[in-house]
């Protein structure tokens, strides 16, 4: 049973004063989250993903369609209980330090006084907040120190999938690294994440299946390899210190030879052109590298 399921579901906002007009933020998107996985969901901005995720946090409410988590209606806020959410801006109490904040939203949850003592102190170490920032007032934190306490705060309840927008914005690489490795935990705890971000090479490593949006319709969907597969089927062959002009006179006229930093590239379309390309590479006095099918990355399939 997949743990989100959301079915046409539209949002139209109205803008203007005088004479308003309706704009659709969304439009009719349908898409399913399998549990125990890690969830991408991509686009430009304006797409629509924070809008869907306002939507199945019940913070906006939709025109049409419905959605439903963990198998319970989005209108059901009793789910709440079961689910972790870290918005893109969150806002937060200038003057808690994040050890308060914390015990707080530990209490929202309902937690006993020791319970959420305890969980405070077990996430900030686990999202890698230094502890002398423990005590210290969130208005006095960097961004970076405050998406970590965000990441803790969506946590707190044990949340059975996790809902995140832009987690790694602020953050330097050695926070991104930790936060992904974060992340990529909570996949092997058994927990579900569906993730908004625009840092490609994240989503690429971390997520299992991805939805790309586009002016608020769904333009793809599916796992990372059924994506790809979509794409180039060309096999690839690297190889330096080839005469050029020689291995273009054995390959032909019609060859896809491509020069960059690593050396030449010949991008070939049937496999039984291999033999030929490597004898070509041999004549030219070129060092074969590797022979390997064209990959089209994340970024190639987004734009």
């Amino acid at each position: 049973m997949p743990i989100v399921e959301i079915d046409n579901l539209t949002k139209d906002y109205e803008v203007g004063f005088w004479r308003k007009r309706k704009v659709r933020a969304l439009d009719g998107l349908s898409l399913k989250v399998e549990p125990k996985q890690i969830f991408g969901f991509l686009g430009a901005n304006g797409a629509g993903k924070t809008t869907t995720l306002k939507l199945l946090m019940r913070l906006i409410f939709p025109t049409a369609g419905r959605a439903s988590i963990l198998g319970q209606d989005i209108s059901d806020i009793s789910m709440h209980q079961r689910i972790g959410y870290l918005p893109e801006n969150p806002y937060f109490y200038d003057y808690l330090t994040p050890r308060e904040f914390l015990d707080y939203s530990g209490q929202l949850f309902e937690l006993d006084s020791a319970t959420h003592k305890r969980r405070a102190e077990e996430l900030l170490q686990r999202v890698n907040l230094d502890q002398k920032s423990w005590d210290r007032q969130l208005r006095k934190l960097s961004k970076g120190m405050l998406q970590r306490v965000g990441l803790a705060q969506a946590l707190v309840n044990d949340p059975e999938i996790v809902f995140l927008d832009e987690p790694m914005s602020g953050l330097d690489p050695v926070g991104r690294r930790e936060v992904r490795d974060l992340i990529a935990s909570l996949r092997t705890e058994g927990k579900t994440v569906f993730m908004c971000s625009h840092i490609l090479s994240d989503i690429e490593v971390l997520c299992d299946d991805v939805a790309i949006l586009k002016q608020g319709r769904l333009a793809h969907a599916g796992s990372l390899d059924e994506l790809r597969a979509q794409g180039s089927n060309q096999i690839e062959i690297v190889a330096t210190g080839a005469n050029e002009t020689v291995l273009r006179e054995s390959l032909g006229s019609d060859a896809q030879v491509l020069i960059d930093a690593s050396g030449l590239r010949i991008h070939i379309q049937d496999e039984k052109e291999i033999d030929a390309v490597i004898a070509a590479v041999r004549k030219a006095n070129g060092k074969l590298v590797s022979v390997q099918p064209v990959r089209q990355s994340l970024e190639e399939l987004f734009l």
